[in-house]
């Protein structure tokens, strides 16, 4: 998607010359390209009620890297014969830089699956009645069941608070991300990294089991935003949904 849009810029600066009608057509197929990019990241944000512009703006005062489509320095408002097409351009120019802070914020939220095998949601987040036959009690989490050594993934870029033992948990994995948020894995047949380590999307941190209070091999998977727990499920949705 990123090339396509390079693409299209430097298909752009090779026209520069040309009328402005031709002018106009490629200005159009940029716009166009640019809004539907836009669509899907917007709705993912919206979807778990995350405020994009409070995002952006800790992205861009902490990002020190560079990436997304460019525009060629060549391509400025001087290019274009019509002085509307020149502010187009400005436009499309800030709208580029916004979609690529997004994109980066996206990578910074737990907008990802931590189980890519097969599976199937077993409890979901909320109140229910206790599998070991306590009552009912709040679940601060969701879980997916599979098959024992079912590898596990980090859902956002992060670093490992802990990897340990806990009570109730068996062996968990807790990983800090970016803006608030913390996930927990639970449960693990196997922890496979170690407190301080950084992490990236996807990155394996575990096996699926069923270490500490649990009645069957399966992940209990946790989001906290703030320190609270959140209903993960909005968050995996958008993972099934965009990605």
């Amino acid at each position: 998607e990123r090339e396509t849009l390079a693409t299209q810029v430097a298909e752009l600066e090779l026209r520069i010359s040309m009328n402005t009608r031709q002018q106009e057509e490629m200005l159009n197929q940029l716009e166009q390209a640019v809004a539907m990019s836009f669509g899907p990241l917007e709705a993912m944000f919206k979807s778990t009620d995350l405020d994009v512009d409070s995002l952006i703006a800790s992205v861009r005062n902490t990002y020190s890297g560079q990436g997304g489509p460019e525009l060629p320095a060549a391509v400025s408002t001087r290019s274009f014969n019509d002085p509307s097409l020149s502010s187009r351009l400005d436009s499309v120019m800030v709208s580029l830089d916004r979609m690529n802070l997004m994109r980066i914020a996206a990578g910074r939220v737990p907008y990802s699956m931590p189980v890519t095998a097969n599976f199937r949601f077993t409890s979901g987040f909320g109140t229910r009645s206790d599998p070991k036959g306590r009552g009912r009690r709040m679940h601060l989490g969701v879980d997916l069941a599979g098959a024992s050594g079912t590898p596990i993934f980090a859902t956002a870029d992060g670093v490992v608070v802990s990897a340990k033992r806990e009570s109730g948990y068996g062996n968990a994995v807790r990983v800090r991300h970016d803006f608030g948020f913390e996930t927990v894995y639970a449960h693990l047949s196997k922890i496979r990294v170690a407190a301080g380590q950084k992490l990236s999307r996807g990155d394996r941190i575990g096996d699926m089991g069923s270490t500490g209070r649990s009645t069957g091999v399966h992940l209990h998977y946790e989001v906290h935003l703030n320190g609270r727990p959140v209903n993960p499920m909005p968050y995996l949705e958008t993972a099934r949904n965009v990605y």
